[in-house]
């Protein structure tokens, strides 16, 4: 697939944002706005950078890379023509590395007073940590949601890095760009979105902090309402050795699973808090007779909140994710579809993943208007894979 602009076809067709590479979360934003239609151009360093790209990395789906030694003045250059006439730049750098670079906040808003320009960092643009080297686990580390997670009292357990890097990190950043977009279109003023992830798992977090507020909370792993400590709220192995999500919360809901398992006359009421335990016996004794099929069999399309627990790769056949399509077998790998979905301005797939840094370089800057694109790849300010 050629490169053109305007190729999306979602909500944010026409929006126009200019990445500076980084890694993780950062990309993962941009795919969400090339996703839903608008034009990202990705601005990597030659031969790009580990973890961060490669034909198989959908966080980079939909937009062109180009390729620019940013350490030359000319490329430099080039990046803030790019600015000039877009909506939105994205960066994922240290603070104060792209200001090294001229690139800065202040460079951009200079030649676009409309930008707004996304950060996105793990610990914020200021305060005590804020050029320190982090990943994930240590930022949702700092915010309390790490201690709480997992049902072992002994040690949390941490969900690869979807709590942070994804949920806490590039939904935020999202969230600020188009809000930041939103306001723009009334003041006429571009201004700086700090994401930070510590703020956004912290902000995730509010029902937590809630919970801890009312009094009604223990920061004891596995012994709270959502956490495990409740049976009817929990996960259980079954015969084959694989497991069920058991999520009957409320009144009505535990009717039904009670009943589906054949034990409502014998078993413990929700009422009954000192029966937990011997709620939970026979829970796991019951579950534990079947095969994962067998129950998902019987409880599948019912009120009693249990599903099997599957891995990615059966996720992709599983009857209710193939019905609404929500993956898509594209360029050679299964991957999921563009979220969420709009009733007039449907999102589509657009360029599969760069691979290699500098893939569009040529065709991606004549499209976005940059003049002697030739000089800069023979000068090697520019570089073409």
């Amino acid at each position: 697939m050629t490169y053109e602009l305007g190729q999306g076809t979602g909500p944010l067709r026409g929006l126009k944002v200019v990445e500076i590479a980084g890694i993780g979360p950062g990309p993962h934003a941009c795919m969400i706005l090339a996703d839903l239609g608008a034009d990202v151009i990705r601005v990597e360093r030659p031969g790009g950078q580990a973890l961060a790209g490669g034909a198989t990395m959908l966080l980079n789906r939909g937009r062109p890379s180009v390729a620019l030694n940013l350490k030359e003045p000319d490329a430099v250059a080039t990046v803030l023509e790019l600015v000039r006439g877009a909506d939105v730049v994205i960066e994922g750098m240290r603070p104060g590395v792209t200001e090294r670079l001229g690139l800065g906040p202040d460079d951009c808003l200079a030649v676009n007073e409309r930008i707004v320009y996304g950060r996105m960092t793990g610990w914020g643009q200021d305060g005590p940590l804020a050029k320190a080297a982090g990943h994930d686990m240590n930022y949702i580390a700092i915010t309390g949601a790490l201690h709480g997670m997992g049902q072992d009292p002994a040690r949390p357990h941490f969900p690869s890095n979807l709590v942070g890097d994804f949920g806490g990190g590039s939904t935020y950043l999202v969230i600020g760009i188009l809000a930041a977009l939103l306001e723009a279109r009334l003041s006429g003023k571009g201004q700086v979105v700090d994401a930070a992830i510590v703020d956004g798992t912290a902000h995730l977090n509010a029902m937590t902090a809630a919970f801890l507020a009312s009094g009604g909370f223990t920061e004891e792993r596995g012994a709270n309402l959502l956490d495990g400590g409740v049976p009817f709220y929990d996960v259980y192995e079954t015969s084959d050795g694989r497991h069920l999500s058991v999520a009957a919360l409320e009144p009505q809901f535990f009717d039904t699973l009670v009943t589906l398992l054949g034990v409502k006359d014998t078993c413990p009421g929700q009422g009954e808090p000192e029966r937990y335990d011997e709620m939970r016996a026979v829970f796991t004794e019951v579950l534990g007779s079947r095969t994962q099929a067998e129950w998902v069999e019987a409880f599948e399309g019912t009120d009693a909140c249990v599903a099997g627990i599957i891995p990615v790769s059966e996720a992709f056949e599983h009857p209710h994710l193939v019905a609404r399509e929500t993956f898509v077998e594209r360029d050679g790998m299964v991957q999921p579809q563009p979220a969420p979905r709009f009733s007039r301005t449907a999102a589509t797939l657009g360029l599969p993943p760069s691979p290699a840094a500098g893939t569009h370089t040529r065709e991606a800057l004549t499209a976005w208007g940059v003049a002697d694109v030739d000089d800069l790849l023979a000068r090697g300010v520019a570089v073409q894979a």
